[in-house]
């Protein structure tokens, strides 16, 4: 995103192959409202489509990560006319789980860097990624419950493949906060750091998860992403499927070669 990004909903930037992207509304706990959501599909379809771009991390800019769905804009919604209201929601959860489905998609390597408060959507969009690393300072909560609603942006179907079915229903029943420690512990976050640490340490993690082969990368996530609902010969048709795209690319040409050459000399 070129010229002055200090005002936009989303912030993108790329560098060493990594491509940040903070939702940026910190004077509401960066809360997700239309513009937010329509500005994080955009920065992630562009990085999506960037063959420079190897892995990306997602965060927020302030104090949280991020509080959820806007409740202004949630008040807003039931102004509607009544035969108005399920119709206009029904359309912008399909908004939305465009913007969560391309996250959890995406075919590089996703860490979300949670700073603070991950709750609600925020929690739901943190699962989105193929990898949680958090400051000392985060929480998250699957807040929804206290709304009157369920998890909409993916944590129904991400939380349980996380922490297991059990532990994913007593935190969406109750909405409970879960500190970074014990969020760390039952496996809803990968590592824990310090806040000063985190952005430097969620770009190096996403340097590393990205030097491997990109074609090979993207195969084994798309594949890895759908193995529990699929049996043993489904996953190995479509590894050998993988397999065969993996035989003709560059990548593999070159580290054949390579290693042949060391060989012979």
């Amino acid at each position: 995103m070129g010229g002055d990004t200090a005002n936009l909903p989303v912030q993108l930037s790329i560098a060493d192959a990594v491509a940040t992207i903070a939702l940026n509304r910190p004077n509401v706990l960066n809360a997700v409202d239309d513009d937010m959501r329509a500005a994080l599909f955009a920065a992630l379809d562009r990085v999506a489509n960037d063959d420079a771009v190897r892995a990306v991390v997602l965060t927020g800019n302030g104090k949280a990560f991020c509080a959820g769905g806007d409740v202004a804009g949630m008040q807003q919604r039931l102004g509607a006319p009544a035969g108005e209201i399920a119709f206009a929601g029904w359309r912008r959860q399909k908004r939305l789980h465009q913007a969560t489905g391309l996250l959890h998609g995406i075919s590089k390597p996703t860490i979300a860097a949670v700073n603070g408060a991950a709750v609600g959507l925020g929690c739901d969009i943190a699962l989105c990624c193929d990898f949680i690393i958090a400051s000392e300072a985060a929480v998250f909560a699957m807040s929804f419950i206290e709304r009157g609603l369920v998890p909409d942006g993916g944590g129904l179907y991400l939380l349980p493949r996380r922490v297991g079915l059990v532990r994913a229903k007593e935190l969406i029943f109750t909405g409970r906060r879960v500190k970074a420690e014990e969020a760390l512990a039952i496996g809803l976050v990968d590592r824990l750091t310090s806040a000063d640490d985190l952005m430097r340490e969620a770009q190096a993690w996403a340097l590393e998860l990205s030097r491997g082969s990109p074609v090979a990368l993207a195969l084994a996530k798309s594949i890895l992403d759908r193995t529990f609902e699929l049996g043993e010969e489904e996953v190995l048709a479509l590894a050998r499927e993988a397999q065969a795209i993996c035989y003709t690319s560059k990548e593999h040409r070159e580290s054949v070669a390579a290693f042949l050459n060391k060989k012979t000399r």
